[in-house]
């Protein structure tokens, strides 16, 4: 390890061909490769060290394609259909061909607000997570085992589906009473239109302009207004079952609203948002300041490969996400890899906590998904290392890229330690810019590793303009990869 270049100096079988001119004997380096079928000797492959200034590859434009197909992708697939068979529906209830939605349209509003929450929900999510990794690991043929990650992956078109087709539901109800007002009681249209409102913010708040461009304003806008649309949606569903039209009282209470379907909708839709966040707590935790740049949080208890942590300074708003690194669920620590970029991670380092907000239960990430699959490639750039590392650090058969810049001076020895002790040279690829003079030709490596090391997929975490180019060059060269995933 060499502190002075500020990188490890491990270097990679499968930077063979990327240096086309003539090296002198001493510029080369020999390395034995790991054979990948038994009974096969080890054999020596040449290397030649790479130039400090990689040459620039031409740009071309992507096909339309592969445009195309990346675009419209499982979460839009899923999104598409969520949102044509419910106004399908919508428009059979205007014209009154279905009755079940003009007698209990509440139970329409409620179950689509129920399935939005339930695919959110950390537990629910892990619960999946855990049956598809234990029933369907290598096995199974790998078309299939892609389309459960790229399920696993995109449930959020379902999450949006669900909640804009049960807003639409809850308007056209509302609608309907107002167009029949003098059977309701005024009280049942003003909470009517109160719960729309409330839910239509709530919306607004998680679109994907405000969500990524504004996160504070996201987190607090759609977490406040979700909790106060959850109160309302209590009191309309009551005051709307308790209200008798035949006699304009409130005659119906008790055991008649409880047997009603929306009541239940209800009871379910707030399980499934409060039980997260009994699982919050408030815990220690050190803090790590190897560069102004980075901030490595680290706490108790060791954790299983492709989990995500949320935390936060505070126990009810701005929590943010950050991929956990473990040697596994035998280790005494786990630690976080925060990128300063924004207010939050500032004060990671300027002021850096002695106890901080989290829910104990983690969350899955694609990368949990790696168990289904015999042999693949994790490659990512910069921070992005903290969603990869617990997933080559917990599995030999996973080949680790990392593309950064002076990454052991940023990153600092616990994490350089980590990689040095538990990934050997024959699955690993750390490119510094800094040292090798530019960006590597990433899809050239990716390409060669792939091959070489017999990968069924590849794993991609880095910012939108790498992870887009990764993708689309995956997609086109026939490579299964699943990228960083923005909630479109």
């Amino acid at each position: 390890m060499s502190a002075s270049k500020g990188t490890l100096d491990i270097h990679s079988p499968q930077l063979t061909d990327l240096v086309k001119h003539k090296k002198k004997a001493a510029d080369r380096e020999v390395f034995a490769v790991q054979s990948l079928e038994k009974d096969v000797p080890v054999t020596l492959h040449v290397v030649a060290k790479p130039s400090p200034a990689p040459a620039k590859s031409t740009k071309k434009s992507t096909p339309v394609w592969v445009l195309w197909v990346i675009w419209y992708n499982t979460y839009r697939r899923f999104f598409a259909v969520v949102f044509v068979v419910n106004f399908i529906g919508i428009g059979f209830a205007i014209a009154g061909k279905w009755p079940y939605a003009a007698r209990y349209p509440g139970a329409l509003v409620l179950g689509n607000l129920n399935v939005a929450i339930l695919v959110r929900n950390e537990i629910f999510g892990r619960c999946l997570y855990l049956f598809v990794n234990t029933f369907f690991a290598k096995w199974t043929p790998l078309w299939f085992r892609l389309a459960c990650t790229s399920t696993l992956q995109h449930l959020g078109g379902i999450h949006s589906g669900c909640a804009i087709s049960g807003v639409a539901w809850i308007v056209l109800m509302v609608v309907h009473q107002f167009k029949m007002k003098y059977m309701f009681n005024d009280s049942i249209l003003a909470f009517g239109v109160i719960t729309s409102v409330m839910l239509f913010v709530t919306l607004c708040a998680g679109l994907p302009w405000v969500r990524n461009t504004h996160h504070n304003v996201f987190e607090l806008n759609h977490r406040l207004f979700g909790w106060t649309s959850l109160c309302m949606t209590w009191v309309y569903t009551i005051v709307t079952n308790a209200y008798d039209t035949a006699d304009g009282k409130f005659d119906h209470v008790g055991r008649y609203v409880v047997q009603q379907q929306a009541f239940w909708y209800t009871v379910g839709m707030s399980i499934f948002i409060v039980l997260p966040w009994m699982c919050t707590r408030h815990v220690d935790v050190d803090v790590e300041l190897p560069s102004p740049k980075v901030a490595v949080l680290r706490f108790e208890r060791g954790m299983q490969q492709g989990l995500l942590a949320r935390i936060s300074r505070s126990a009810v708003k701005e929590y943010h996400a950050f991929g956990i690194i473990s040697e596994g669920t035998h280790a005494k620590h786990h630690y976080l890899i925060c990128g300063v970029q924004g207010d939050f991670t500032k004060r990671l380092v300027s002021d850096p906590p002695r106890k901080i907000w989290t829910r104990e239960l983690k969350f899955a990430g694609v990368s949990n998904t790696s168990t289904l699959y015999k042999r693949g490639i994790r490659i990512c750039t910069g921070t992005g290392l903290g969603a990869a590392l617990s997933t080559c650090i917990q599995s030999p058969y996973w080949y680790l890229i990392w593309i950064g810049s002076d990454q052991e001076k940023t990153f600092g020895p616990t994490i350089s330690g980590l990689i040095h002790r538990y990934i050997g040279p024959e699955r690993l690829l750390l490119w510094d810019s800094k040292v090798r003079g530019g960006r590597p030709p990433t899809m050239k490596i990716l390409k060669e590793v792939y091959d070489q090391w017999q990968a069924e997929v590849v794993f991609i975490t880095s910012n939108y303009v790498g992870n887009f180019e990764i993708q689309h060059g995956c997609k086109e060269a026939g490579i299964p990869a699943f990228g960083t995933l923005w909630d479109f």
